[in-house]
């Protein structure tokens, strides 16, 4: 059964840092695209972060640029987003999701391109 199971979230203040979690079960993540999302309360999901595990092709959303960082585990079965001097705006579910494919020198962007997703893990930025 394939399956994300995200950790991590939490309640950090403003300026701090979380690290998110996202592990694959019963697959690994060889050939995928991999992507972040958040949803905050009356807002629509958005992309954070989405990449390629074949090339390594890279998105950050304007907001999160150089505080935002994704990385992988050398088994690909766990991918991480490190995120550093937290905001208030970042407060919101993030969600890790999967597709498959080989994807060169893009990575899709919409929601709606992934197949496979996390539960979600609430991060409340606050002071």
């Amino acid at each position: 059964q394939v399956q994300l199971v995200e950790s991590g979230g939490g309640l950090v203040q403003p300026g701090g840092s979380l690290r998110l979690s996202c592990a694959a079960s019963g697959f690994t993540l060889d050939y995928y695209a991999i992507g972040w999302f958040r949803q905050a309360p009356g807002k629509e999901r958005e992309g954070v972060s989405c990449f390629s595990t074949t090339d390594d092709s890279t998105y950050y959303a304007d907001s999160v640029k150089g505080r935002f960082t994704w990385s992988i585990d050398n088994a690909k079965t766990t991918v991480y987003l490190q995120m550093n001097s937290l905001k208030p705006e970042d407060t919101a579910v993030y969600y890790c999701a999967a597709t498959p494919g080989r994807y060169l020198g893009w990575v899709p962007l919409r929601s709606y391109e992934y197949h496979y997703w996390g539960q979600g893990t609430q991060v409340t930025v606050s002071s």
